[in-house]
């Protein structure tokens, strides 16, 4: 009797072996190894893989296996089209292109399959939308709809075979599939359950040789782990042209859409929503959205400018420092990152001796942005000797600045950048560090005599340069005059 031909693949990851393995040597999961038997290898077929990749040729997809010279590329013509909502646009760096794969992850709850349901009465096509459901009934799709006042008669599919599914694609010739979501597909050539790694990898992998090879824009639903990072394997992220990603609470009325990844424009662009009755629709005032409503003269409580893209934002962090009641004093963040934050209490608790050890520290950023701009250590420094000592910065003071280990300020980069909104949104000093301060005062003079309509109010703005954090804790706790 021939002996049954069997591998083993994580799911974690995907990495194969032969037999089974307590540990994955690739990425170090344990208990992750599970058996899938190779059926083309069982039935006497060739070598290569039935997977969904190489199956689309069944359904009249042709390949571009052709070689051109550089000068003969991108003679195709690559139509962009518009969602019909300007930050949108943005995102996807001018309107959805032809023949691109969009990822949009988030997490539960957070208006993921709201925002594409809107998108789909304001996309700016008169071609077919279909719209590919493995979650929802076309009932409760039909409810939702009702309810976001969508009337564009779109077509739904039920389906979670991908085989299934590429002859629906094949027969209406869609300008736009959304796929709500990936890891509910499934392939009947490969082995493993639905939203497995090579399930996720294989289906993925098909959905975008029909998008390229027919010019068919594909919208992909993906969720996430617990730990936030997007679920399946990290290719995905390397295959798909476009990533997009919701932050916020989804307990709250905000939401922060980031392009993470953008092959047809800039990444790292934002877009602001507010969920209502009606789905989710823009908030212009942006930029003021993250500093509304903030207390003052509030201890703990300092205002900083990071950039996201090519947008300078500015936020609001807010630190409590209090007495600890567990025998390991505890350290939470909500926004910029643990260990980052770690560093600066050990920075802070060396210079000003705060006895960090006994207390607790709590760090957030108002309106859940995550934040990792190094030019916000020194808000967080100041933020946390604030509510550790119970008094408050000087009032409407915009702080930026990189802090090293030893406590000097270092540079940072795009100053007037960050500090060109300052003025609208009432700050009357900003912190700046203090090996820019000749090249801040020429540019300042330049910006002025510019012209420019934000003048005015950066002329009346005091500027403080600082070079360690001793003087800086000197300026902010010192009031004006």
């Amino acid at each position: 009797m021939a002996k049954k031909n069997v591998t083993f693949f994580c799911k974690e990851c995907g990495y194969e072996a032969a037999g089974w393995m307590g540990k994955c040597p690739a990425c170090g999961q344990w208990n992750t190894f599970t058996e899938a038997p190779s059926g083309a290898a069982a039935s006497g077929k060739s070598s290569r893989p039935e997977s969904p990749v190489y199956k689309a040729n069944s359904f009249s997809w042709t390949d571009s296996a052709v070689t051109v010279r550089l000068g003969d590329a991108g003679k195709e013509h690559y139509s962009r089209h518009s969602t019909g909502v300007a930050c949108l646009d943005g995102l996807f760096g001018g309107g959805i292109t032809d023949g691109s794969v969009t990822l949009v992850v988030g997490e539960p709850g957070i208006g993921k399959s709201t925002i594409l349901m809107q998108l789909i009465n304001t996309f700016k096509s008169d071609s077919e939308i279909l719209y590919v459901s493995g979650e929802e009934s076309p009932a409760q799709i039909g409810m939702r709809a009702q309810r976001l006042g969508v009337t564009r008669n779109i077509l739904i599919c039920g389906e979670t075979r991908f085989e299934s599914i590429a002859e629906q694609i094949k027969e209406y010739k869609p300008s736009l599939c959304i796929v709500d979501s990936i890891q509910t597909l499934y392939s009947d050539e490969i082995s493993g359950t639905p939203g497995s790694i090579t399930q996720t990898r294989e289906v993925t992998a098909g959905i975008i040789r029909i998008a390229k090879t027919n010019n068919i824009s594909f919208i992909l639903v993906g969720h996430i782990t617990k730990d936030g990072s997007i679920a399946g394997p990290k290719t995905i992220e390397h295959m798909v042209d476009t990533v997009l990603t919701f932050d916020g609470d989804n307990t709250g009325g905000y939401r922060i859409l980031k392009s993470v990844k953008n092959r047809f424009g800039k990444s790292n662009e934002l877009a602001f929503f507010e969920m209502g009755d009606k789905g989710l629709r823009p908030v212009e005032s942006s930029k003021a959205l993250l500093v509304a409503g903030r207390p003052i003269d509030s201890p703990g409580s300092v205002l900083t400018s990071v950039l996201e893209g090519n947008e300078a934002l500015i936020c609001e962090v807010q630190a409590l420092v209090a007495q600890s009641c567990y025998p390991n004093p505890q350290r939470m963040t909500s926004g910029p990152d643990r260990n980052r934050v770690m560093m600066l209490l050990a920075v802070c608790d060396k210079i000003f001796r705060l006895n960090m050890s006994s207390n607790d520290c709590f760090i957030n950023v108002i309106g859940g942005l995550k934040i990792s701009d190094p030019a916000s250590d020194l808000a967080i420094c100041a933020a946390v000797i604030s509510s550790a000592r119970g008094v408050s910065v000087r009032p409407n003071t915009l702080i930026i600045g990189e802090v090293g280990l030893s406590g000097e300020i270092r540079p940072v980069s795009r100053i007037m950048k960050r500090i060109s909104e300052a003025g609208k949104l009432g700050i009357t000093t900003v912190v700046i560090p203090g090996s820019l301060e000749s090249s801040i005062e020429k540019e300042m003079s330049e910006f002025m005599s510019s012209g420019k309509a934000a003048s005015d109010s950066l002329e009346s703005i005091v500027r403080l340069y600082p070079d360690n954090l001793s003087e800086a804790v000197d300026m902010l706790f010192t009031r004006a005059d």
